[in-house]
């Protein structure tokens, strides 16, 4: 197809996409003569992936090519590939290390993996944007006086295990490599989102269960 066929079928202006081939984002199409370039089904999957980072995650143009530079490297392994390209999307600041709660926090969520038994996510702690997470999150409702123990959370880690079993269940169905990573990255963009969204609706329908409406 030809840019404005391209422009159409996916909603994003000619300049638009222009501006993605300029910054890298998007491959350049097939070479048709000097002034026209075509492109396919590949340009327009990609393209339309570019938008939900950019649109729904707000995710910055140079942070997207970023993740989209992990997402095309073939020469890593699948493991490495799929957490280079989620750990390139934004995450939280480093915690302050002489933080009293954010060191009491750190010993417990780590005391947490030991009994969880993830043991890659042990040996992976002290660089994993995930784990610092979970430690900055945990610190905070200590300092606000909710302790959130390694005991209080197993039973919701185990849970979000299965939920990351579904995860690559449905990940392995697609072909590439490049389209697991994608889905690896759209898990974390759109999938987090909307899971969010189900615990609220699942807290809410539970509380009117317990509580009633009145």
């Amino acid at each position: 197809m030809r840019l404005a066929e391209l422009s159409e079928r996916s909603g994003v202006s000619t300049a638009t996409i222009k501006y993605y081939l300029r910054e890298g984002l998007l491959a350049p199409g097939r070479q048709v003569n000097t002034t026209t370039s075509e492109y396919d089904q590949e340009h327009l999957r990609r393209l339309r992936l570019i938008r939900a980072m950019i649109q729904v995650g707000r995710i910055p143009v140079a942070t997207v090519r970023e993740v989209l530079t992990h997402v095309d490297d073939d020469s890593l392994p699948r493991t490495v590939r799929l957490g280079a390209a989620v750990w390139a999307l934004p995450q939280v600041p480093e915690p302050d290390a002489d933080d009293e709660f954010v060191q009491g926090s750190r010993v417990a969520m780590e005391e947490l993996l030991g009994t969880l038994g993830w043991t890659h996510a042990q040996s992976l702690a002290s660089l994993s944007p995930a784990f610092r997470s979970l430690v900055v999150a945990a610190a905070a409702l200590r300092r606000l006086g909710y302790d959130w123990s390694a005991e209080r959370l197993v039973p919701y880690a185990r849970l979000m295990h299965q939920v990351a079993e579904l995860d690559l269940d449905f990940m392995e169905a697609h072909v590439s490599e490049a389209e697991k990573a994608e889905v690896a990255v759209l898990g974390v963009v759109l999938v987090e989102p909307m899971l969010r969204a189900l615990h609220h609706l699942a807290q809410e329908e539970e509380s009117a269960r317990r509580y009633g409406l009145e």
